[in-house]
């Protein structure tokens, strides 16, 4: 592989412990993979905030239009709290999902067998677990106009629009089936046709796309709702859901916590491809910057260590490197390591963020 560009933002919070341990792993594939990439590092949230007044400095988008991936950490804090919206650090997020036009957002619902006991569903129903949720994410009811909240006679109304174009949901579906290609070669399409114009339009367009170039992916569609339901019921059911940005919100929330913690979640935000033919991607564990623990050594960084892997397997091309860094995660959950967020009523003693990365790199050591 030649040399791929990466831009790191480690954020806030527990941003920058988390991702120390994510640039150890990169040092490792260069050093014993011969997997070499060029590495630049930036502000954005709070950290930018602090430095230059702005949750992401004009200089810093400029660097991720250009790279090949960026991988993010966290934003975030109390104390920004107090900030106008325009400049709080989560600003600094949003600009760079609209501005790199990431309107398909993977979220992965996997269950490593280690750790099936800390899901609040029966074991049986979990272990094994492996799903992706595609959620559009730069259109729908978090975008559309009109919006806010008016005077309507002697009271106020707040205002919401859903709204999708034909090609907006043309190309969410096609990123949806492109995945189930490479994993089980099945969607479902989740929306409300049955209440919702928007959700008759998803739907038929969904349909369209799979019948014009993609019958041999297995598509059904279901109402959100009972899909909601059905992830509860029987999640393996499933192999990639794709979905509107509401919903999608929900959902992935909902299928993240079937796994136990947060703290292992990663996340993909892909775009359309580059002149390189790599699609313009942004990759964030799915936690938030936690300023409780911050400093403290505590955070569990395999969230974000998955989402290198994420980028390895989407914009680098290197599904079987990626598989060897997730098999080295299993292998040491397996074995008993532990972070504070992982530690089950047996007690135990937690290991540190660092001592969990030495984990990770000593597995991936054993692998070769």
């Amino acid at each position: 592989m030649s040399n791929a560009s990466l831009l790191i933002l480690p954020g806030d919070g527990i941003g920058p412990e988390v991702m120390t341990e994510v640039r150890k792993i990169i040092d490792w594939y260069g050093a014993k993979r011969d997997l070499q990439f060029d590495v630049s590092e930036d502000l954005v949230g709070g950290a930018a905030y602090d430095k230059h007044g702005t949750p992401l400095h004009d200089d810093t988008m400029a660097k991720a239009q250009e790279v090949d991936a960026v991988l993010l950490g966290a934003v975030g804090g109390p104390k920004y709290d107090n900030l106008d919206f325009s400049v709080k650090p989560e600003r600094g997020l949003l600009r760079l999902r609209k501005e790199m036009d990431l309107f398909a957002n993977l979220r992965p619902a996997q269950c490593f067998d280690a750790l099936a006991d800390f899901s609040s569903l029966k074991k049986d129903i979990v272990a094994g677990l492996d799903i992706m949720i595609v959620r559009e994410l730069t259109s729908g009811i978090y975008f559309g106009e009109p919006r806010g909240i008016f005077e309507e006679g002697n009271e106020r109304v707040g205002i919401n629009t859903q709204r999708y174009t034909e090609s907006e949901i043309d190309r969410v579906a096609r990123s949806a089936f492109e995945l189930a290609r490479r994993r089980g070669n099945k969607v479902c399409s989740m929306e409300k046709a049955n209440v919702m114009e928007s959700g008759i339009l998803w739907r038929e367009v969904v349909q369209k796309v799979h019948d014009e170039d993609y019958p041999d992916v297995e598509l059904s569609h279901m109402y959100a709702d009972a899909g909601a339901m059905q992830l509860c019921r029987y999640p393996k059911q499933f192999d990639v859901i794709v979905t509107d940005n509401l919903f999608g919100d929900i959902l992935s929330d909902a299928a993240a916590m079937l796994t136990g913690s947060l703290g292992m979640l990663p996340s993909a935000s892909l775009g359309a491809p580059m002149a390189n033919g790599r699609p313009k991607a942004l990759y964030e564990p799915v936690h938030g910057s936690a300023p409780d623990i911050a400093g403290q050594g505590k955070a569990n960084p395999i969230a974000c260590i998955l989402s290198f892997a994420m980028a390895l397997r989407y914009s680098f091309d290197q599904g079987d490197e990626a598989a060897r860094l997730e098999a080295a995660i299993e292998t040491v959950l397996a074995d008993g390591a532990r972070t504070a967020d992982l530690m089950g009523p047996e007690g135990g003693t937690p290991m540190s963020t660092t001592d969990m990365g030495d984990a990770i790199i000593a597995a991936l050591d054993a692998s070769l």
